[in-house]
Parts: C-alpha cells; structure tokens; sequence
C-alpha cells in the first residue's frame, strides 16, 4: 500500500514538473525577449542617452534562475511533506494503539513539519540575499 502511495505521488510530482517547467520557460523568454528590445533602443528615446538600458542583465538573470529554481524545489518538498503528512495521520489511524506504531506515526508527521519550516525559512534566506546582492 505505501509503495503504490509512493508510486502515485511520484508520478504526480513528476507530471507536475514537467507541467510548471514549460510555461516558466516561455514566460522567461518572453521577457528576455522585451528587455533585449528595450535596450536595442525600441524605447522611444529620442535624445540618445539610453537610460531605458539595464546593465546588470547578467545579476538579473542569474537571479532569476536561482528564484526559479527555489521555487520549483519548495514547491516540490512542500507537496512531498504534505503527502507524507496524510500517510502519518493514516498511520496513526490504522496504528490501533501499538506504541511503535503511534510513535512511528507521531514522528512521520513531525519530521513532515519541520521540513516544511526548513523551506519556508529557505526561502525567506534566498529572498533576502538575492534582494541584497541585487541592490549593491
């Protein structure tokens, strides 16, 4: 039963993955597509200063990539811990107060917890650090 439950929820994640994988590849591009427009000089400025031009594509890109790939990481630990969650409450339900068992379900779903903390605290860190290296 919990190798089916495994079984399934990986091919869940995956057809999640491959899903949310395409249209941030699209959007990225998109975007990069804009922004190579812009500093070519398609701004409308007239007077030749070239203020509509970022230097720091490179900062900005690699940026974007890290976000994205945190992203799609917490993404994937928070929809692992949730599962893992409803088989220690199922666990703990079917255990019929052997305390091995209830331990052993007690644990499951606090270990699910505080992975869950960890990512959330991941990305507060990522956030924070890429907002600093961004503005210096």
């Amino acid at each position: 039963m919990i190798k089916r439950l495994i079984f399934l929820a990986t091919a869940v994640l995956s057809a999640l993955v491959i899903n949310l994988g395409a249209p941030l590849a699209l959007a990225q591009v998109s975007q990069q597509q804009i922004n190579n427009e812009l500093c070519s000089g398609s701004n409308g400025d007239l007077t030749g200063n070239g203020t509509g031009c970022n230097n720091n594509t490179a900062t900005d890109s690699i940026n974007k990539v890290v976000h994205t790939v945190v992203n799609l990481l917490s993404a994937i630990v928070g929809i692992i811990a949730v599962i893992m969650i409803i088989v220690g409450g199922l666990r703990y339900v079917t255990s019929g107060g052997n305390d091995t068992s209830v331990t052993s379900a007690k644990n499951t779903i606090l270990y699910a917890i505080i992975g869950l903390i960890i990512v959330a605290m991941a990305q507060i860190l990522v956030h924070f650090t890429l907002q600093k290296v961004s503005n210096s």
